[in-house]
């Protein structure tokens, strides 16, 4: 890290020095680190640095060397450093607190709370149904705090998957009656009548847990505009096997609306009516970019396969 950052890094934390302890992660395709840095005589013992940095070639790990791809990402970083300046203090779901934001010589640099230090620091690989059940808290929460908000600065339809950004993917899909009723979920998804910021990548991997079993968010590159749906199928689909996918949908939905009316302080039927009409839509928009991304990904399965025809069938 340069020296400017260091400086920028004392200056919003009161620190007297600082130490790089620990590279967390690599950006995806060579973009920049994400690193724990150590606090001398600070209020904070540490904090989280993203620093992005524009790669020197590029290194995908799929093989996507495209400037279709290049360009996503930096509008990717400029909608993360707009959702921490601007909308990331009015959500009341628990993610890290933004402590500065320096762009310097084509890099840039989030200041972000430590999570670890913060009381979060577990991730999980497997889950039981309470982990679920906070997770989906965590989404409805969010939902509710931006329902209908306009995403200005944003992605304007929030989700790395979506359509008009996956033209390649889209290009090599050899699951015709999927290509063809591509642009058709697409629009029916973004045609709803409530919508609200998604997360965009609300994977399991993206949630931080406490040792009581409390939740916080991270990675927002990739908010924007849409229905809750999307962040609902896609976590959902990072953290359960296909037969307990379909084994547990009406529980999903269940709960997760039970957690929406409780942060709304009301049922709104008509929400609710939409947008559980669109969880199977929001599930097969998933299905064909993974289809076309990596069609031998785990993800692929029967479930899947089996509900995005069902959607393709009555979508005309």
């Amino acid at each position: 890290m340069n020296n400017h950052f260091k400086t920028i890094i004392l200056q919003k934390t009161g620190a007297s020095s600082l130490i790089e302890k620990e590279v967390i992660q690599e950006l995806w395709s060579g973009y920049g680190k994400i690193i724990r840095v150590g606090l001398e005589n600070a209020s904070l013992e540490s904090v989280v640095v993203k620093h992005v940095q524009l790669p020197k070639s590029q290194n995908h790990p799929r093989g996507w060397h495209t400037d279709i791809g290049h360009q996503r990402k930096l509008k990717s970083y400029e909608v993360e450093t707009k959702w921490y300046q601007t909308y990331s203090k009015h959500s009341k779901a628990r993610l890290p607190k933004c402590f500065g934001i320096e762009n310097y010589q084509d890099e840039t640099l989030i200041i972000l709370e430590d999570l670890d230090a913060a009381g979060f620091p577990l991730r999980k690989q497997n889950v039981e149904w309470e982990d679920i059940d906070r997770c989906l808290e965590w989404l409805a929460q969010f939902h509710a705090n931006y329902l209908g908000k306009t995403p200005n600065g944003l992605w304007d339809v929030g989700t790395y998957w979506h359509l008009e950004t996956r033209p390649q993917e889209l290009e090599v899909l050899d699951d015709i009656a999927l290509k063809n009723a591509a642009t058709a979920i697409d629009k029916k998804l973004n045609n709803c009548n409530f919508k609200t910021f998604v997360h965009g990548d609300a994977k399991l991997a993206n949630f931080c847990f406490s040792k009581n079993g409390e939740v916080a968010g991270v990675d927002f590159q990739y908010v924007g505009g849409g229905c809750g749906m999307k962040d609902v199928a896609y976590f959902i689909g990072s953290c359960l096997n296909e037969s307990d996918c379909e084994r547990l949908e009406s529980k999903i939905l269940n709960t997760y609306f039970m957690h929406l009316d409780n942060v709304l302080g009301k049922k709104n039927e008509a929400l609710e009516n939409e947008w559980r009409s669109l969880y199977r839509v929001a599930w097969a928009d998933f299905h064909r970019f993974l289809k076309g991304w990596s069609p031998s990904h785990w993800k692929i399965n029967s479930y899947s396969e089996r509900i995005t025809s069902e959607v393709i069938k009555n979508l005309y």
